[in-house]
């Protein structure tokens, strides 16, 4: 939306907002806000309002949080009279210089680059979660809400009324879901949103995982976002789908079957990147249990007709160019992750890197370089990349590693790291 302050001061009024959030992402991408009242939203604007940073960085002085007007969005679950509503925030030191470890501007940088050199993006996302049954007290259980299959239908589809009201409210809130269906497994969902702006679709992402837990709640149920919460069931992805133009022309368009130079050398650079980018995709040691089970991709591979790769390119008719990247989970900060795969593809153009014919994957049997195998695996293959160290900030690389670091300590001094993962993760992501 774009208002001036001005503008949404009315709004407020003739709307009867009662509270306005300010959100912004921790480094790990954890949803986090402040409540404040109409009359300080003036302030917000002019001056921003503080924050006490110390709990989620290493900066030991108070930080500002300044709202972002243009993601003005109502909240609505909550009642129409004594509204609230939600703006995304960035993170700015007392003087107004960009906080280092702020990942959404650092995203808005990256695309204003992008843009300077004629380069315009889009992303979208296509994400899984499960719905569980509470029992009686309201806490979560691991009973699946229904034991139905891919793209079954009511009765045997219990989570369709669930679905569609996430899908309305997400609708109402300006956020554009595309497709909603029944997964594999019991009780297992997919939502796919259409592409959007970098910076919008990783706003987008983020709020809506707090979305869906809120109406699942509503409804008795609990989410979870989870890579692997059953043994033995389909995890759940995050598929990240890419869309790319120089000077107006899409560079994943193929012109009489052949891809621009440009789209391969992007793809190209993805590839070669991914293993030290995984620890950022896949950011915690559940995220691995997936990855080694029920078609999640492991290995390093393209492919333009197979479904299984790494990274896909569709050629549907009608469907503008696109890639995919299979991967990811809903555990990742998307604006890092969205940042980290524009850099890798632009790598991959500026040194033309080559898109290798024996990376693609295809009826024929052959090795392929794969994906980290485990947490420790990822942190050590990050902690070790130029790549990573060049488009991160030393702020963001020393938490997001700490914490890491700190994941693989509990991890491998667990008795049962089954369930050190349940306690870890399945009540929190």
């Amino acid at each position: 939306m774009d208002f001036s302050p001005k503008e949404i001061l009315n709004f407020v009024t003739e709307n009867d907002v009662k509270f306005i959030r300010l959100t912004f992402c921790d480094m790990q991408g954890n949803l986090k806000n402040i409540a404040i009242m109409p009359t300080e939203l003036p302030r917000a604007f002019s001056d921003g309002i503080l924050l006490d940073a110390a709990s989620f960085s290493d900066c030991y002085e108070d930080l500002l949080l300044v709202p972002d007007i243009s993601t003005l969005s109502v909240l609505p679950w909550r009642p129409k009279s004594g509204r609230v509503v939600r703006f995304f925030c960035n993170l700015l030191h007392m003087d107004g210089t960009p906080y280092e470890g702020g990942t959404r501007q650092a995203l808005q940088s990256c695309i204003r680059s992008l843009n300077q050199q004629g380069y315009s993006c889009e992303f979208g996302t296509k994400s899984e979660f499960y719905l569980f049954d509470c029992d009686q007290e309201g806490n979560p259980t691991k009973i699946p809400h229904d034991r139905a299959g891919y793209l079954d239908v009511a009765p045997l589809d219990k989570c369709e009324n669930t679905r569609r009201e996430i899908c309305l409210s997400l609708e109402e809130m300006g956020i554009n879901p595309q497709y909603s269906a029944h997964k594999y497994g019991p009780g297992q969902n997919e939502i796919d949103f259409k592409c959007s702006e970098p910076v919008t679709a990783a706003d987008n992402m983020v709020h809506y995982k707090t979305v869906v837990k809120t109406i699942a709640a509503q409804n008795g149920l609990y989410a979870s976002f989870m890579p692997k919460p059953l043994s033995g069931m389909y995890g759940s992805a995050l598929t990240i789908v890419i869309t790319i133009k120089k000077d107006g022309q899409n560079i994943f368009e193929r012109r009489d079957g052949k891809m621009s130079a440009a789209g391969e050398q992007f793809i190209a650079g993805i590839l070669h990147h991914v293993p030290e980018m995984t620890l950022f995709l896949n950011p915690i040691t559940n995220s691995y249990t997936r990855l080694r089970h029920s078609g999640a991709p492991n290995e390093i591979n393209w492919s333009y007709s197979n479904r299984g790769p790494l990274l896909r390119i569709p050629g549907q008719v009608g469907v503008h160019p696109r890639i995919e990247l299979r991967s990811a989970d809903c555990c990742c900060n998307p604006y890092i992750a969205f940042r980290l795969l524009l850099a890798a593809g632009m790598d991959g153009i500026r040194q033309q890197m080559p898109l290798r014919a024996e990376d693609e994957l295809t009826a024929e049997k052959k090795p392929f370089r794969v994906l980290p195998a485990t947490l420790e695996e990822a942190y050590a293959a990050a902690n070790e990349s130029d790549f990573i160290r060049e488009n991160l900030a030393d702020e963001v690389r020393r938490i997001i590693f700490r914490d890491i670091e700190c994941q693989i300590a509990l991890y491998n001094a667990a008795e049962d790291r089954a369930e050190f993962e349940e306690q870890q993760y399945f009540y929190s992501v």
